[in-house]
């Protein structure tokens, strides 16, 4: 595939599905699950709601196979604006899926210590499995914020897609990182979420973008859209 309207379609479609299985497996699937300070409450939510529990995690999977393949369209799509940065870009990416992966077997872990029925044994386990989980998601989110410094800078600097979207972009990969380390460094206080705002503006709106309207023609000859 070489049409650039093609690859970006290809990264649009992609980038969606990102989105839609991230905000289901990392947003609406915890919202119902989690109960904040009260791991017994979370235990028996993940009992109650047991088939949401398990489509999270497929959810979360299919993220991951997902993630993996869009940054090499991207590759594809934004290698003639700097060759490096695009290389830069897919290898944060493409790092963070091991990793991810890593720490969702915890929450399978937990998942299968709770059917065991051993209630005092397994409520103790299965708390320090998600435990586990939320540490390797918080090193995950190290790399889901890094790869987005050189994407948006090639975003940028592409000439075919919107700048704006490269600027919130770079914030957002910026919040990311930022939020790792509060968390590291100021455990028990929140992070501000505003400041993950960028990142949710700067990604639904590059994959939408790509999906809808795809790769402009460049005024520079970056790139040449076949008719």
């Amino acid at each position: 595939m070489t049409n650039p309207m093609k690859i970006s379609r290809l990264a649009g479609a992609l980038y969606l599905v990102v989105v839609v299985t991230g905000l289901f497996s990392l947003v609406h699937v915890p919202s119902r699950i989690t109960v904040t300070g009260d791991p017994s409450a979370t235990l028996h939510n993940i009992l109650t709601h047991n088939l949401l529990f398990r489509a999270g995690i497929a959810a979360f999977l299919v993220k991951q196979v997902a993630f993996l393949l869009l940054p090499l369209a991207l590759f594809r799509l934004l290698r003639p604006v700097h060759r490096d940065a695009a290389t830069l870009m897919v290898a944060l990416a493409v790092v963070s899926v091991p990793i991810a992966l890593v720490s969702l077997v915890n929450r399978l872990d937990a998942l299968d210590i709770l059917s065991r029925g051993v209630v005092d044994q397994s409520q103790s386990q299965a708390t320090l499995a998600l435990a586990a989980y939320g540490n390797g998601l918080l090193v995950t989110t190290l790399f889901w914020g890094l790869w987005l410094l050189p994407f948006g800078y090639l975003v940028i600097r592409s000439g075919f897609l919107p700048k704006v979207l490269g600027v919130f972009l770079v914030l957002g990969g910026i919040g990311y990182v930022s939020q790792v380390f509060w968390e590291i460094l100021a455990p028990g206080v929140d992070f501000p979420t505003y400041a993950l705002l960028p990142a949710a503006v700067g990604e639904i709106g590059i994959c939408l973008w790509l999906l809808l309207v795809g790769a402009r023609r460049s005024r520079r000859g970056i790139v040449q859209e076949s008719a």
